[in-house]
């Protein structure tokens, strides 16, 4: 049980060691050399946690695990199929405190976003895909009496799914559940710089009843273990999220070789708020848009484009907002703004707020790392909120992903040089339009070139939707039928009537 104290803080035991082990062939078992990697607590800088340093002979014993278990796995009625996922769902609810105190600690979220939002999305990432699979529709085709067309769907074999390291067991989950879910095996890498809630997923897929091999875990490096699941010839399906760099290479190898893959890579979300726009109930989304998860997150919004008629007005009250968040330990309740992931990307950061200067930009709030942290964060990774202003449409922060509380406001005239603005980047993959004009709406977002356009709101996601973007922004498309579909191959059958 953990012990919370007066200021709400849980209780950490700093000197507690959590080790994690891979999954593979439904036993918890360490890396075949016996190697270890550490995983860093971001909000003090100190090791919190221990995992295999797997290699390629992990990866290659999950595999024969995996490709082992699919003939039994994917002959299974779909309702017992689901029957597993649903247990498995049931489990993570369950230990939902447990979960939520491990992601806040290995990646530096707020305990309030783990506990509220994403663990409890994992749980439904399974619960979603179990009850989708099992009213998944068919298709049949008559041929003016001479022939039916029918389509079976049939798993694909094993699935390579890679995750990434911000929404670590949420992202994770979003993968393995449509992949298990249509009578695929896989095989997971978890990013080695958040490993912890991935390592209790083994344990509870164990505790679910989940048949060996079906889900086999293998911690480790992306340049080892990521690349052996993406070149072995026995993973036919390989579904990644992450950068664009990575995305670029993962082609590259799995191109030549014929196989499946998605990708959901970066973003440089453009934010556009119109003439008519309700700032007051706009404001709420904005914020959260520019800095929920420090700015973690891909569907962020980091570029908030403004009609100029309404730009004075806006930035009073987004700075006054912004200037009251409040950054801290992420355990205590009274932070808004967590830890930055790692040491590295806070330098990354950094140096993007450097450029920004560099390029002409007016840092108007933030820019810097927070002056005053409780003892126990004082060696942790922090950055302010951070607003420019004055930076060109073509300058690096303005084109390039930062990945972190860092958002910058333009000013634009008319509606289409919004939307040349918003398009204007390498990147596809989110929109959001703020205004009362739901014809106008309609019309900027038909010429916005993005997967997603929110219209009045900000991350509201129906798992029936198609998620990916255009672009750099990634291939392919997740959830729903799109996430059904990618993880089984059609087979047209025709039935002669004549």
């Amino acid at each position: 049980m953990t012990t919370v104290l007066e200021d709400g803080i849980p209780e950490v035991n700093e000197q507690e060691t959590t080790t994690i082990r891979n999954l593979v062939n439904g036993g918890l078992v360490d890396a075949i050399d016996g190697g270890w990697g550490e995983s860093i607590n971001p909000a003090t800088g100190r090791v919190h946690a221990r995992y295999p340093e797997s290699g390629a002979e992990d990866v290659d014993r999950a595999v024969s695990a995996a490709v082992e278990a699919f003939p039994n796995w994917s002959g299974l009625p779909v309702r017992e199929r689901s029957a597993h996922l649903r247990r498995l769902a049931d489990l993570i609810d369950s230990n939902r405190d447990r979960l939520a105190r491990l992601e806040s600690i290995d990646q530096g979220k707020t305990l309030a976003q783990a506990t509220d939002i994403e663990i409890p999305r994992a749980a439904s990432n399974f619960r979603f895909f179990a009850g989708a699979v099992e009213g998944a529709p068919s298709e049949l085709h008559q041929m003016d009496g001479q022939a039916i067309n029918y389509t079976l769907r049939r798993p694909r074999g094993v699935a390579g799914c890679i995750s990434p390291w911000n929404l670590p067991l949420y992202l994770l989950t979003w993968k393995i559940a449509p992949a298990l879910a249509t009578g695929n095996t896989v095989v997971a890498k978890p990013s080695e710089v958040t490993p912890a809630t991935a390592g209790v997923l083994a344990e509870l897929a164990i505790e679910a009843g989940l048949p060996p091999g079906v889900l086999n875990i293998v911690h480790g490096a992306g340049s080892t273990v990521g690349q052996r699941i993406v070149e072995h010839p026995d993973v036919p399906t390989v579904t990644f999220t992450g950068s664009t760099a990575v995305g670029r290479r993962i082609s590259e190898v799995a191109g030549p070789m014929f196989k499946r893959i998605s990708l959901e890579l970066g973003g440089k979300n453009p934010v556009i708020v119109c003439e008519d726009a309700d700032l007051d109930a706009a404001m709420d989304d904005i914020v959260r848009s520019s800095f929920a998860n420090q700015g973690e997150i891909c569907l962020c919004g980091s570029r908030i484009l403004v009609h100029r008629s309404r730009l004075a007005e806006f930035m009073d009250i987004f700075l006054q907002r912004v200037r009251g968040l409040r950054v801290g330990d992420p355990l205590s309740p009274e932070s808004d703004l967590g830890a930055i992931v790692s040491r590295e990307h806070l330098e990354k950061i950094e140096s993007y707020v450097q450029l920004a200067v560099d390029e002409g930009g007016k840092i108007a709030c933030g820019g810097t790392r927070p002056s005053a942290l409780p003892e126990r964060c004082s060696d942790g990774f922090f950055f302010e909120p951070t607003v420019v202003l004055g930076l060109p449409q073509a300058c690096r922060t303005n084109q390039e992903e930062i990945f972190g509380p860092v958002v910058s406001v333009q000013g634009y005239d008319t509606h289409a040089e919004a939307v040349t603005k918003a398009n204007d980047v390498p990147y596809g993959l989110a929109c959001c339009i703020y205004t009362r004009d739901l014809a106008r709406a309609h019309r900027m977002a038909a010429r916005i070139d993005a997967g997603i356009v929110w219209i009045n709101c900000w991350m509201v996601r129906d798992l029936r939707t198609p998620f990916g973007g255009w672009k750099s922004s990634g291939v392919g498309r997740e959830g729903g039928q799109d996430a059904l579909r990618f993880f089984t191959e059609p087979t047209n059958v025709c039935l002669n009537l004549e």
